[in-house]
C-alpha cells in the first residue's frame, strides 16, 4: 500500500520541514517529489515544467540545505555569494526570492535581489556586506560583474529558471558567460518548459550527469483549468464583453498585446467603476511593485498586462484570466493561461475573438494542444453571465484632480513646483536642477532609449551613458540640447536613470516623474503632462 510522500520523507532537513509547515505547505507537489531525492543528494538535475508546478520550492529547498551546512563553517564573504539563481524577468525574482526568504531565514542565510530598473546602491550594499544567496537578472549581475562588485568562484549551486524564457528574450549569450564564471564542480539545476532555442546547448555544457524529471510539460493539462473561445461581432461588442467579464468579485488578469492597451484598457475600466492596474514595460520598477501590491493585497480585483505578467507573477486566487488579444503564439497562451489555476486551484480562460482572429486562434489552440469549442457570445449570454458569477459593487473613480501628481515624491522635494514647471513648458524651456543645459522646443517627443529592459537592465545611450527613455524630454529630435538630465540634476521636463522626479528628487527614484514615466513619452512641452495613477 502506498503512502503519499512527505517533505521529511523526501529528505528534507527538519528545520526547512518546519519552515514550510509554518507557511501552511505540508504537501509536496509532483515535481518536489520527483526532484527532491536528487538535488538534495548534490546531482544536477534538468526538471521540464510549466510555471505553476511547484518548481521553485524544488529548487529552494535543496539550495537552502546545502548552504546552510556551509555557513556553519563561517564561510560568508563579501562579493562572493554561494547560491545563485538566474531569472528572466524582475517579477520572477522578486517571487523566487519571496519563497526562499523563509528557508534561508531558518539557517540565518542571507540573501538579496538583483535586477536593474533600480539603483545598484542598496545591491552593491548588501554585496559588500556579505550575502550567501543571489536571485539575479542576467543583465545587472554582469554588469556588477564587470565593476567587480561580486564574484562567482565561490558559487557551490547554481539555478537557472525558465531558461526557456531566458532564450526568447535573448539571453542565452550573458547567461553563458555568466556560468562559465561559476566553478565547474558546482551543482546545477536547470528548469524549463522547453529546449528549444539554444537552452540545450547550456544544458550539453554546464549540466554533468544530469536527471531528468519531465513531471509538468508545457503543454500538459491543467484539470483545474477550463478554457473558454468566446466570439463576438465587433469592436464595439468586445469593448463591452472584457468590461462584464471583468466586474466579477474576484481576481482577474486580462492580457493585452501591447503596453499602450494595456494603460488604456486599465483607466477605461477604472473610469467605469471597476477599479484596474496596468502592469507592462513602460513603468518604473517602484509603479510595477505598485501596481502588482496593490493586486496582491486585493486592493484591486483587475489586473490589465502585457506578456511580461506572463510568467513569474504569482497571485493566489486568481479566477480568471482573459486574452482580450488572443497572443502571437501557443507557448505565450499557455504561460498566460497558467495565472489562473495555480497550486491545485481552479480557474477559467477566456480567449475573445473577432471574426477576422477565428482562424488564427483555432490554430494557437491546436498548438497548445488545448480543446475548447468557440461560442458566439454577446456581454448578456448565459455563458459569459455563468463565468461571470456575482458583479462586483461599482466603485466611485477618484477624481483626477485629487490623484497625486508624479512628480510629488514622498518626501515633498517636488512639491509647489507646478504652477513654475507649466510657465516653462509653455514657454517651450525648462531648466535643469543643476542649471546646466536649457532644452528648448515645444511639445518635441523624447526619443531617449528605455531603463525598462525585460530583465530591467539599464541600457546605454551612444555616448556610454544610462539613459532613460524620456530622458531630457526637451531636447529635440535632431539636434536639440537636454535640459539638465544629467547624474548631477534632474530636469524639469525629463527624467534620470533611476526614475528621479521632474520636480528634481534625488537619484535612486524618490520621486515619481510627471512628464516623463521611464519608457515613455513626454506631454505638450516639456514634462507639463500630468500622469494619471
Amino acid at each position: 500500500m502506498s503512502t503519499t510522500p512527505t517533505f521529511a520523507s523526501l529528505g528534507v532537513p527538519a528545520p526547512l520541514v518546519a519552515a514550510l509547515t509554518a507557511d501552511g505547505k505540508t504537501e509536496p507537489f509532483p515535481i518536489q517529489v520527483d526532484t527532491l531525492p536528487d538535488t538534495l543528494a548534490g546531482r544536477d538535475v534538468l526538471g521540464r515544467g510549466k510555471t505553476g508546478s511547484g518548481k521553485t520550492l524544488a529548487f529552494a529547498l535543496p539550495m537552502a540545505a546545502r548552504l546552510g551546512g556551509a555557513l556553519a563553517g563561517g564561510r560568508r564573504r563579501p562579493g562572493r555569494p554561494l547560491g545563485l539563481v538566474l531569472a528572466p524577468t524582475r517579477e520572477l525574482a522578486t517571487q523566487i526570492s519571496a519563497v526562499l526568504a523563509p528557508l534561508a531565514d531558518a539557517y540565518g542565510l542571507k540573501t538579496t535581489t538583483i535586477f536593474g530598473g533600480v539603483s545598484q546602491q542598496r545591491q552593491v550594499a548588501a554585496l559588500r556586506d556579505g550575502v550567501d544567496i543571489v536571485v539575479a537578472c542576467p543583465g545587472r549581475l554582469e554588469d556588477l560583474m564587470k565593476q567587480g562588485f561580486v564574484t562567482l568562484d565561490a558559487v557551490e549551486i547554481t539555478v537557472l529558471d525558465e531558461a526557456d524564457h531566458m532564450a526568447d528574450l535573448g539571453f542565452l549569450p550573458v547567461v553563458t558567460r555568466i556560468l562559465d564564471k561559476t566553478p565547474n564542480s558546482g551543482q546545477r539545476l536547470l528548469f524549463s518548459a522547453t529546449l528549444d532555442n539554444g537552452v540545450d546547448k547550456i544544458v550539453k555544457k554546464f549540466l554533468h550527469n544530469e536527471v531528468l524529471h519531465s513531471v509538468d510539460e508545457v503543454t500538459s493539462h491543467v484539470e483545474a483549468m477550463t478554457h473558454h473561445v468566446f466570439e463576438v461581432d465587433g469592436v464595439e461588442a468586445k469593448r463591452v464583453l472584457v468590461q462584464k467579464l471583468a466586474s466579477g468579485t474576484g481576481r482577474r488578469i486580462l492580457f493585452m498585446r501591447t503596453k499602450h492597451h494595456a494603460k488604456k484598457l486599465a483607466k477605461q475600466l477604472t473610469d467605469a467603476g471597476i477599479p484596474s492596474v496596468d502592469l507592462h514595460g513602460n513603468l518604473s520598477q517602484v509603479a510595477r511593485d505598485r501596481n502588482l501590491a496593490a493586486f496582491g493585497a486585493g486592493d484591486v480585483r483587475v489586473l490589465v498586462a502585457t506578456d511580461v505578467a506572463a510568467r513569474g507573477v504569482h497571485v493566489d486566487n486568481v479566477e480568471l484570466v482573459v486574452h482580450v488579444d488572443p497572443p502571437m503564439e501557443h507557448k505565450a497562451y499557455l504561460h498566460r493561461s497558467g495565472r489562473t489555476a495555480r497550486a491545485g486551484s481552479a480557474g477559467d480562460v477566456v480567449t475573445v475573438v473577432l471574426p477576422t482572429q477565428r482562424s488564427d486562434v483555432k490554430t494557437l489552440l491546436r498548438k497548445a494542444a488545448i480543446s475548447a469549442a468557440p461560442q458566439v457570445v454577446h456581454a448578456e449570454s448565459p455563458a459569459v453571465n455563468a463565468l461571470v458569477g456575482d458583479v462586483a459593487a461599482y466603485v466611485k473613480p477618484v477624481p483626477r484632480a485629487a490623484q497625486p501628481e508624479r512628480g510629488q515624491s514622498q518626501g515633498g522635494r517636488s512639491q509647489g513646483a507646478n504652477a513654475q514647471r507649466k510657465r516653462a513648458a509653455r514657454d517651450g524651456q525648462g531648466q535643469g536642477r543643476d542649471g546646466r543645459g536649457q532644452g528648448q522646443g515645444r511639445g518635441q517627443q523624447s526619443r531617449g532609449s528605455s531603463s525598462d529592459a525585460v530583465d530591467g537592465n539599464t541600457r546605454r545611450d551612444r555616448s556610454g551613458r544610462p539613459a532613460s527613455r524620456g530622458a531630457a524630454a526637451g531636447s529635440q529630435r535632431s539636434g536639440g540640447s537636454s535640459q539638465g538630465a544629467s547624474h548631477g540634476g534632474a530636469s524639469q521636463g525629463g527624467a534620470r536613470t533611476g526614475g528621479a522626479s521632474q520636480g528634481g528628487a534625488r537619484s535612486g527614484g524618490r520621486g515619481l516623474q510627471v512628464g516623463s514615466l521611464v519608457g515613455g513619452r513626454t506631454g505638450r512641452g516639456q514634462g507639463s503632462r500630468r500622469a494619471r495613477g
